[in-house]
């Protein structure tokens, strides 16, 4: 359901509320790193997530368990915007609410989020690098690196911004290689 039309037209009015709601009480930034928060913890507890999706879990044991593992180190605005989710029954929206709040902060922001796959970990040096790339390219303020490895591509980066990908991997350049080779025969 996370990525269908439905879940689209629920998550992105209440990511727009919360949205308002930060920027009325100045906390966009704080906020937007709560939000990073807990999309990381989602994305890292399965059974989180389950619990969130299970609709036999009552609405009191999901606000228990949320206030237990965020509630203290969350804006309480956001614990009472959670709160809310799960009085609404729409907190298994929560994950995609998460990351359309995040798209209206990079666009507050004017902040591009750079998709990075590598053939292995990059060091601080190689990321300042494409960060002061994609800047120099998307005409952004400042870059969020969202940085992947994957040990196929053998070397080199995959740069991915918005609907722009950029391959400069050995397995990118071995296939271009190849294709131009197969239409001059």
């Amino acid at each position: 359901m996370k990525g269908s039309l439905f879940s689209s037209e629920v998550s992105e009015p209440y990511a727009q509320a919360l949205m308002s709601l930060a920027q009325a009480h100045n906390i966009t930034e704080s906020l937007g790193e709560d939000i990073k928060a807990i999309a990381r913890l989602l994305a890292e507890s399965p059974d989180l997530s389950a619990l969130i999706n299970n609709p036999t879990v009552s609405e009191e044991d999901k606000k228990r368990v949320l206030e237990r593992i965020v509630g203290r180190e969350i804006n309480p605005y956001l614990m009472n915007f959670l709160r809310l989710l799960v009085d609404k029954k729409r907190l298994m929206f929560l994950e995609p609410i998460c990351q359309q709040f995040l798209v209206l902060l990079r666009k507050l922001n004017n902040t591009v989020l750079a998709e990075v796959t590598a053939a292995r970990g990059l060091t601080r040096d190689q990321e300042r690098a494409i960060t002061d790339k994609v800047k120099q390219l998307t005409h952004a303020q400042s870059v969020e690196l969202n940085v992947t490895v994957d040990p196929a591509l053998l070397g080199g980066v995959i740069i991915k911004v918005g609907s722009q990908v950029f391959d400069t991997s050995l397995r990118g350049q071995l296939r271009r290689l190849s294709l131009n080779l197969g239409s001059s025969l």
